[in-house]
């Protein structure tokens, strides 16, 4: 199966990739040198359309003028995920619990592309997949971070324990302050849903539960929000100021 991925950063990346591109619209009155010379180079069929063809090929209209139809895009196995983490890194994989809406997982590959964590754990089920929405809200990091689709999240976690990672997961009750832990080992992150959180069974496989502190009267933050608020107090840890 293939796809409409678009969007300017999403487009880049997968040009300068080797993913298979079968073609390419870009919005009359609308100019991308960097990516028209790669089509050029690569040699893929251009086409000059409309806005409003644009916009019912993606489906959307946040398009930003370019689209890319291009094969879907291929997940990892979790064995696989383990083995690209350098010799003596200490490894960071997300772990999310049927998360569902993609502007989240779009935004939780670009912040694991920013601090450099290891991979993206998915349920197979009840999950959001990977599609052109993820690819755009990522701008291009869901070409860089590896993600592993699951049918048993429990039996992943435990494959992660037994590989020497610890296990944090989110709660608002009996939980630690995200800044106590020294996150000195491989460390496994769990974002539960929007809605309902962490799964119970998810959460028995925890061995910490962290919680952020709510000074002001929203009691939660957005998934996407803190898990970059965790991914980058685990960054800060292991690479303070000197």
């Amino acid at each position: 199966m293939a796809q409409w991925i678009y969007g300017k950063n999403a487009a880049m990346q997968i040009l300068k990739s080797k993913k298979k591109v079968e073609k390419a619209l870009v919005a009359e009155g609308m100019r991308f040198p960097e990516a028209e010379t790669l089509l050029k180079s690569r040699r893929i069929p251009t086409q000059r359309v409309s806005r409003k063809e644009l916009d019912k090929a993606c489906m959307d209209t946040h398009h930003q003028g370019i689209a890319l139809y291009c094969e879907d895009y291929k997940t990892v196995n979790v064995e696989e995920m383990l083995s690209r983490i350098p010799q003596g890194k200490l490894g960071t994989i997300v772990v999310l619990d049927e998360l569902e809406d993609p502007h989240n997982l779009g935004a939780v590959l670009r912040t694991c592309d920013a601090v450099g964590a290891d991979g993206v754990i998915l349920r197979k089920n009840r999950s959001v997949s990977l599609n052109s929405t993820v690819a755009k809200v990522s701008t291009g990091a869901i070409e860089t971070v590896p993600v592993a689709m699951v049918a048993n999240l429990t039996q992943t976690l435990k494959q992660l324990k037994e590989a020497g990672y610890w296990v944090y997961g989110t709660d608002m009750q009996n939980a630690q302050d995200y800044r106590q832990p020294a996150f000195d080992t491989p460390v496994v992150l769990v974002i539960g849903s929007e809605g309902k959180g962490i799964s119970r069974l998810v959460k028995e496989e925890c061995d910490v539960m962290l919680t952020l502190p709510m000074e002001g009267t929203i009691s939660s933050l957005n998934a996407s929000v803190a898990c970059a608020v965790l991914l980058y107090q685990i960054h800060a840890k292991r690479f303070p100021l000197k």
